[in-house]
């Protein structure tokens, strides 16, 4: 079982994203910079859709319960998520993917080298 968790690490640490993360030395320094408008924009649109999306489904269904009108919570709970849905992704277009493929790189590479550490693996 362990050689299969090792061949499996060592598989995965010689991708090149994990490689590049590595080499590199991936960090969180981009986060340093004052963030653009977009991106800020884009962060609030996030959490406005967290706040519509399941809170807003359960207030459908108290509601629907309370007048006794399943079609409230069976017309708007799916209308309600959908459009949380796409405020959410409004959010993420806005905020781009810069942000999170500099957060990936640098969580990949702390993880690898942490496992690669524990399983007494060479670093890439």
């Amino acid at each position: 079982m362990k050689d299969m968790y090792r061949k499996a690490l060592m598989k995965i640490a010689n991708t090149a994203f994990v490689q590049s993360a590595i080499k590199e030395q991936a960090d969180l320094s981009a986060f340093k910079a004052k963030p653009s408008f977009a991106v800020i924009t884009g962060v609030v649109l996030i959490i406005i859709s967290s706040l519509l999306g399941w809170p807003a489904v359960a207030a459908l269904g108290v509601t629907a319960i309370q007048l006794e009108e399943p079609l409230i919570a069976v017309i708007g709970g799916p209308l309600v998520y959908g459009f949380s849905h796409l405020v959410f992704l409004l959010g993420m277009y806005f905020s781009g993917a810069e942000y999170s493929l500099i957060f990936a790189r640098w969580l990949v590479r702390a993880v690898m080298e942490k496992l690669l550490f524990w399983a007494d693996l060479p670093q890439v």
